[in-house]
Order: C-alpha cells, then sequence, then structure tokens
C-alpha cells in the first residue's frame, strides 16, 4: 500500500525508493553545480564594474569556498555509495545556503548604492539553493523541512547582523517565507507524484515478471525470448528421442471411477512423470488426454537422447508403484520410444505452446501400443542410437499401424510389477 505523505509502511520498500529517487537525481545534482558555479562566476566578473574595493574583496573570499563547495559536492556524486547517503545532500546545500547568504550581505550593501531597495535581492538570490534543495531532497520533505528550518534562522541571523530597518526586515522576510513555502510545496509534490509513479512502475516490473514467469512455464525459455523479440519460432533437430506414455486402460478405469477420483489420478500421473522428466533432462511437449508426450535432445540437449528418454521412462514405471498405493488404482503405463528428426516451433495467436512434429512423433505413438503393462517398447533406430543394448530382448517384428512390419525392443523387466491389469 501506498502512503503518499508518510511514506511507504515497507521500509525496504522506502529504502528502495530514496535510493532509485537519488540514483536518477545524480546528472542534476552534477548540473546545478555547474550552473551555479557558472553564475557565481558571472558575479565575480560583473561586480568589479560597481563594487568598492572592499566589498569585492569580500565577495571574492566568500566565492573562493563556495565555488571549491560545489566542486566538492559534484565530486562526491561519484562515490559508489552516493545513492545512499542523503546527508551529503543536506550538509552541502546547507553549507552552500549559507555561504551564499554572506555574498548577499555584500549585495546588500551595494544594493542601495543603485535601487534604494535592498531585500528583493536577496529573497530572490536565495531561491538560488533554496528552490533546488526542495527538488533534490523530494524524496525526504522532513529533512528538507529541517533543513528550510535551519537556513530561514542562518536567514534571520543575516539580516540582524546586516543591519536592517525593520521595514526591510518584513518585505525580506516575506520574500523569504513566499519562496519557501512554495519550494516546500514542490517538495511534497514532487515527492508524492514520484512516490505513486514508483510504485506503479514496481507493480507493473511485478506483473511483467508474472507473465514471464507464466511465459516460460508454458514456452521453452529460448522461445519464449524469441516471440517477445517478435521472431518466428521454427527449429529442427536432427537427433531426438520421443517418449509416448500412455495409461493401460483408461476408458475401462473411468468408467468405474468417479470424475473427481480420475482427475486426482491423472494430476498424480503427471505430476509424477513432470517430476522425472526434470530430473532426467527430458522436455514435456504436453499431456493429450490420458497420455503424455516428452522429448529428449529437442530444445533441452542431451549427450545421448535415447539414453536420456530410457532413464526416463524408467523413472517414470518406478514411481507407478507408490503411485497405486497413493490412489488405491491399478495404474499401469505404456511408454514407447523412437528417435528421429522432429521439427519444433510456436504456432497460433492464442494459447500458444511449443509443439513437434514429424514422422517421429507418430512412430514413437504407435510403439507405445507394442509396449508391455509398465513396460518400455522402443523402435530401432532407438536400439541402435542407446549404449544400453544389452538392457532389451531380441526384437520381435510387428505391424504397426500405417507404417508396416517394424522391429521392436522391449526392456527386459528386471522386477515384476506389484500389479497386472488387463489391456
Amino acid at each position: 500500500m501506498v502512503h503518499v505523505r508518510k511514506g511507504f509502511a515497507d521500509p525496504e520498500l522506502e529504502k528502495a525508493f530514496s535510493r532509485a529517487e537519488r540514483q536518477a537525481m545524480i546528472p542534476t545534482v552534477r548540473l546545478y553545480g555547474a550552473l551555479a558555479s557558472v553564475l557565481m562566476l558571472l558575479y565575480a566578473l560583473v561586480d568589479p564594474f560597481f563594487f568598492t574595493y572592499e566589498d569585492e574583496v569580500r565577495f571574492t573570499l566568500l566565492l573562493l569556498p563556495t565555488l571549491a563547495l560545489l566542486g566538492v559536492y559534484i565530486g562526491l556524486t561519484f562515490l559508489p555509495d552516493y545513492p545512499e547517503r542523503p546527508l551529503i545532500d543536506w550538509l552541502c546545500l546547507l553549507a552552500l545556503g549559507v555561504l551564499v547568504l554572506g555574498e548577499n550581505a555584500v549585495l546588500w550593501d551595494e544594493a542601495t548604492t543603485f535601487a534604494g531597495v535592498r531585500h528583493a535581492s536577496v529573497a530572490i538570490n536565495t531561491s538560488l539553493v533554496t528552490v533546488f534543495a526542495a527538488i533534490v531532497m523530494s524524496d525526504r520533505v522532513r529533512w528538507f523541512a529541517l533543513w528550510l528550518a535551519l537556513h530561514s534562522a542562518a536567514f534571520a541571523v543575516f539580516l540582524v547582523l546586516a543591519g536592517a530597518t525593520l521595514t526591510e526586515q518584513v518585505f525580506a522576510g516575506l520574500g523569504y517565507l513566499t519562496g519557501a513555502a512554495i519550494a516546500l510545496f514542490i517538495a511534497w509534490s514532487l515527492g508524492r507524484a514520484h512516490r505513486i509513479e514508483f510504485a506503479l512502475r514496481r507493480a507493473l516490473e511485478a506483473e511483467r515478471a508474472k507473465t514471464e514467469e507464466l511465459l516460460y512455464n508454458v514456452l521453452p525459455e529460448a522461445a519464449a525470448r524469441r516471440l517477445k523479440a517478435g521472431q518466428i519460432v521454427a527449429d529442427a533437430y536432427s537427433d531426438a528421442s520421443v517418449v509416448f506414455i500412455d495409461v493401460v486402460g483408461f476408458t475401462k478405469l473411468s468408467a468405474k471411477v468417479s470424475p473427481g477420483h480420475l482427475i486426482e489420478m491423472l494430476n498424480a500421473f503427471f505430476n509424477l512423470s513432470d517430476q522425472c522428466a526434470a530430473a532426467h533432462g527430458v522436455e514435456k511437449v504436453k499431456t493429450i488426454g490420458d497420455a503424455y508426450l516428452a522429448v529428449a535432445g529437442g530444445n533441452v540437449p542431451a549427450a545421448n537422447s535415447a539414453d536420456a528418454a530410457i532413464a526416463f521412462s524408467e523413472g517414470v514405471i518406478a514411481g507407478m508403484a507408490d503411485l497405486r498405493e497413493a490412489t488405491g488404482l491399478p495404474i499401469q503405463v505404456r511408454i514407447g520410444i523412437h528417435s528421429g528428426p522432429v521439427v519444433g516451433g510456436v504456432i497460433g495467436a492464442s494459447r500458444m505452446a511449443y509443439d513437434y512434429w514429424g514422422e517421429t512423433m507418430n512412430m514413437a505413438s504407435r510403439i507405445e501400443g507394442q509396449a508391455e503393462p509398465d513396460g518400455i517398447a522402443i523402435s530401432e533406430t532407438t536400439f541402435l542410437r542407446t549404449g544400453r543394448k544389452s538392457d532389451f530382448g531380441e526384437p520381435q517384428m510387428v505391424t504397426l499401424k500405417g507404417v508396416g512390419e517394424a522391429p521392436v525392443y522391449r526392456l527386459v523387466r528386471r522386477e515384476a510389477p506389484k500389479l497386472v491389469s488387463a489391456a
């Protein structure tokens, strides 16, 4: 929640706001220091034509430390921790304000020679520091109010020491109070506007981060970056291994189990598959009903896509026993793997997803039907690619729909499953 009067409720947010404001103010401080130095030098060039020698010496003695202070002030802005040290501005501007008041004392004495009215120039010259102090301290209005109180006290002392008459004190005081009130309003209004803008920017950044996180959950990170850049996402992979997992007898099971229980079971199965995919460097592509589709060697690189796909599949089967126990349902899966070239990319403008196409995808789906319950079947291409040939039995020639006869290798079961369900 934003408190435009007292600041942000969260101290860390207040600290972040102050740092951001002061970081952005650095160029302004440097420009102000340069402009103020130029103005002081212009006074020094013009004064000899109008000042007495004594007043010219007095003005010069005040001008030198003023220029030195402005130089130091500019130099301090180059410190790495300058944004965390607001006291630098407070002290430098207070010292500058006092020095400018001393220079005004010289102008006060000279003003009667030409105009006879001395209060106007003093009130105007003090605004050279006061208004800038209001701008640079707008993130800390209370600090500026304290600064203004001390500066006004110094101004009152100046009027007394300068021997101002009561009329001059009244008019000079009114001029100073007018400028001070305007400066205080500037500090408050700038601080309020900047806080609101900062809070809105932070909220926008948070929403953008959430959107990007959601985008990266839906799409591979590289594909998401290309989409954000307005590029077409289309890739070709020559050595990918496609994994197709299907729940055995899902149609019969859905007729016996309540919808809620069925969704709970599917969610547990998909979560198990997601965990195994992350553990073995395999990319989840999508779920299709009760089926789970994954790819090794696509967006997620793999030293050997076939071995990664097999290890992932074994992980899923190993977790099925716990899943059966947790759901109380005789769930088993069949897994088919085929290796070959695939094309991947993002199409469409709504509900976008990174998908894969090609004959390799279809072949994996066909081979899945040849696996035993809680078993893994692979194509000849995958068998030739894997380094685990001894884990598979002799090939069996099978007829695959739309493909014809093809050899299929099945992973040799090391341990019988706890439950066997008819297909």
